[in-house]
């Protein structure tokens, strides 16, 4: 039986999310997009999981979108598998999976080596911390083919670096280097090439360790806050989202096992 294109395996506190198409450079097809949109519900929905990692089999992150399912989809051809199938009768399972419009409410962190071009970019956008592979390489390419980056790079990418940059790398679909990335703000962390998963693993198991109930509430109220005026995100976001974590089992517990000088046991409540 063939592996399954989307891995999805739970390493105690982790949701490690595997794209597994190697021999496609880990283009996207529909058995992806759907894996995808489990896991980011899976993630979610399973109270032991506090952290989701992305990443690509061998030695690439995603390439983007398969082409020959985009012309696939547009063309109105039968579904020739489940996959399709479910594309077919839920479209928004495709953006689900780019984490255009759903993203779980736990912190995702992109491993990244060799390619993240188009797709790969764009999903990267998404996800809440990057770390990169020094020989990595990235690029929202789909300018160069006459097709529009639709999971989400023209409104998110400017308001993650630069706008003269975004624009750049939009208009002209050209390639950056990892270390370009890091620069501009779009990647936070690079690594040497092999070392990403196992770094991401590293800060994925940092976050786990603290309290669930208030990693989820900073990450609500930053990804909600971000473009908002500033006294107007604390007037009606920040106050709203921090001010109900003090009253949680975890608040209680992470004080209390300071002072007893221990580690403490947060339940997520």
């Amino acid at each position: 039986m063939a592996e399954a294109a989307l891995l999805a395996d739970k390493d105690g506190h982790v949701l490690v999310v595997t794209i597994n198409r190697p021999e496609k450079k880990n283009a996207v097809n529909a058995e992806v997009l759907c894996g995808l949109n489990d896991a980011w519900h899976r993630l979610d929905e399973d109270d032991e999981l506090r952290v989701g990692i992305l990443t690509g089999a061998g030695g690439s992150f995603c390439a983007g979108m398969d082409l020959s399912v985009i012309s696939k989809l547009s063309s109105g051809a039968p579904p020739e598998n489940e996959y399709e199938q479910r594309l077919k009768d839920d479209m928004s399972i495709i953006f689900n999976g780019w984490l255009k419009t759903y993203r779980p409410t736990k912190p995702v962190i992109a491993a990244v080596e060799g390619f993240a071009l188009a797709g790969g970019t764009e999903i990267l956008q998404g996800t809440d911390i990057r770390v990169a592979g020094e020989s990595a390489q990235f690029g929202v390419t789909e300018v160069q083919r006459a097709l529009f980056p639709m999971a989400g790079s023209t409104v998110r990418l400017p308001r993650q670096i630069p706008f003269t940059l975004a624009a750049e790398m939009l208009l002209t679909g050209d390639a950056y280097s990892a270390q370009q990335c890091r620069e501009m703000g779009l990647i936070g962390r690079v690594v040497p090439d092999g070392q990403a998963l196992s770094e991401a693993r590293r800060i994925a198991e940092r976050i786990a360790a603290n309290g669930p109930v208030a990693v989820r509430a900073i990450l609500k109220s930053m990804r909600e806050c971000a473009n908002l005026p500033e006294q107007e995100a604390f007037d009606q976001k920040e106050m709203a989202i921090g001010l109900p974590v003090f009253s949680s089992e975890d608040a209680k517990e992470g004080p209390r096992a300071f002072l007893e000088k221990r580690k403490p046991i947060f339940k997520g409540k």
